[in-house]
């Protein structure tokens, strides 16, 4: 057999990735699909689209490709996480829209525990803060406000999960329910230390166990789909982030990656012990393998590319995403304009649900190029929050930031980035570092590669960016910046 097929669910499309034995990209077959705001801080998706240009793109890579699944060992499925979907078993049909990780309606339901007190057991469970981010609220949210879904819950017909296990559902004709670990404990229902969902915390949300799904290894049997032409087995899954840390070969304590896609995440893997954050970062599960589960440090900014997005389909500043660089490098600088992208509040360390999207600095000078600077400055900005927190909470002193995602591709914000950090930022040859993963972790199950030492050989530095900036600058830069940023904060208020 000559390749692995990653499906890539991500939040704005879905991909489909063939990787050979070198870990190389032998096709990519790729459809967006509409992102869906039915009010001001909710975002949705259609389930049926998600599954259809899934299952599309599936079909396409393999054309490309002028391959058949008897030449696929396995599939590898890793996608957008914390997006939840709600079906009846019985139609396969979901009861509304997806709600996605972006979405803030449930805001007022996460105070709420807070006011109650319930965000130290969650926390201490989850390892998670207490945010709409997460899975648990959204599903909460879905058999309040959906009617009839109570009655549906009650009578075990209603069935929960994250994009990964929607895709496997279907890719297997109703015939699994089931996650990874890694996607499970991104829910706020699962407890990361004894591997269990959580009794205590489905209570506290008012969520029937009947409608969990199986929580296996992220790289072992979920399997097999028909649907390709052939039977091909599907024998890997994890949360984007979490298979972009093992597509990076971040499997050593103290390895950091950073993924630059709608959203930015860094992760650093922390080893078979969970560290308890005291800066408000996330404890997550990083994979399952073979039963020997694995931890990571996790920080998230929600916008970071899709403020160039916000660049060309809310401001008409530029006609491509391709553009912004070009554009931002026609300045030398920012002009002293900084822009916070808080768009759906602020991710870590400042988990700020009510903080808006704001720019300061603003002169009669300013001109379009300022704000594209200032656009890319916010996303290296908000990393190095990130950053300053992790290292805090490790005690580790990072040596190197590897970058993957469409973004690391813009050499003008990963030269940016590794100034503001002062380490190298190292982009690999292979940047589907997401896919990889999930093509690894599948390939792994399958013997398709003997082992983790196997998969290490094939990553490659393509390029790395050395900081500039004097240690004195960078500390100007950050202070400002959290002086942009306390404009932001709080902004909306919780009615």
């Amino acid at each position: 057999m000559k390749y692995v097929l990653a499906l890539d669910q991500g939040t704005t499309s879905s991909r489909a990735i063939l990787f050979d034995h070198s870990g190389e990209v032998v096709a990519v077959a790729q459809k967006e699909f509409p992102q869906i705001f039915p009010k001001p801080g909710w975002v949705e998706h259609d389930p049926q689209a998600i599954w259809e240009t899934q299952l599309g793109v599936a079909r396409e890579v393999l054309i490309k490709a002028k391959a058949k699944a008897a030449d696929v060992a396995a599939i590898g499925i890793t996608n957008q996480r914390e997006t939840t979907v709600v079906w009846d078993r019985e139609t396969g049909w979901p009861i509304c829209n997806a709600i996605v990780w972006q979405d803030r309606r449930t805001a007022p339901a996460c105070d709420a525990l807070r006011k109650k007190k319930l965000d130290r057991v969650i926390t201490k469970k989850t390892g998670l803060v207490v945010d709409a981010y997460f899975s648990a609220t959204k599903v909460q949210w879905m058999l309040q406000n959906v009617k009839g879904a109570r009655a549906l819950a009650a009578k075990g017909r209603l069935a929960f999960g994250t994009v990964d296990t929607w895709l496997l559902w279907n890719l297997t004709g109703g015939g699994v329910h089931a996650t990874d670990v890694s996607n499970a404990s991104r829910t706020m229902l699962y407890d990361i230390r004894k591997g269990t969902w959580d009794d205590e915390l489905l209570k506290i949300f008012g969520i029937p166990r009947s409608m969990l799904p199986e929580v296996r290894d992220s790289s072992g049997d979920f399997g097999s789909t028909t649907l390709l032409g052939g039977s091909i087995p599907i024998a890997g899954i994890a949360g984007d982030q979490q298979a972009a840390l093992f597509g990076q070969v971040c499997t050593q304590p103290g390895m950091v990656k950073n993924t630059y896609g709608t959203g930015c995440f860094m992760l650093m893997n922390t080893g078979a012990k969970p560290i308890t954050s005291k800066n408000k970062l996330l404890t997550t599960v990083a994979w399952r393998i073979g039963g020997r589960t694995e931890y990571a440090l996790e920080g998230s900014v929600f916008i970071a590319g899709a403020v160039v997005q916000w660049l060309r389909d809310g401001l008409g500043i530029i006609q491509s995403s391709s553009e912004v660089e070009a554009l931002a490098a026609s300045v030398p600088d920012s002009g002293g304009v900084y822009l916070v992208p808080a768009f759906a509040g602020l991710g870590a360390p400042h988990w700020d649900a009510y903080a808006r999207g704001t720019i300061v600095g603003l002169t009669r000078g300013t001109t379009r190029a300022h704000i594209a600077r200032a656009a890319l400055e916010s996303i290296a900005l908000q990393v190095a929050d990130i950053l300053t927190a992790m290292q805090a909470d490790s005690g580790i002193k990072l040596k190197e930031l590897r970058v993957d995602g469409g973004a690391s591709l813009n050499n003008l914000l990963m030269q940016r980035q590794a100034d503001l950090l002062g380490v190298p930022v190292v982009r690999p040859k292979v940047n589907e570092t997401t896919a990889l993963g999930a093509a690894c972790l599948a390939g792994l199950a399958t013997g398709f590669w003997k082992n983790e030492k196997d998969i290490s050989k094939h990553w490659k530095a393509d390029q790395r960016f050395k900081p500039k900036l004097k240690p004195a600058a960078r500390a100007q830069v950050m202070q400002t910046w959290q002086r942009a940023l306390s404009k932001a904060k709080a902004w909306a208020t919780s009615d």
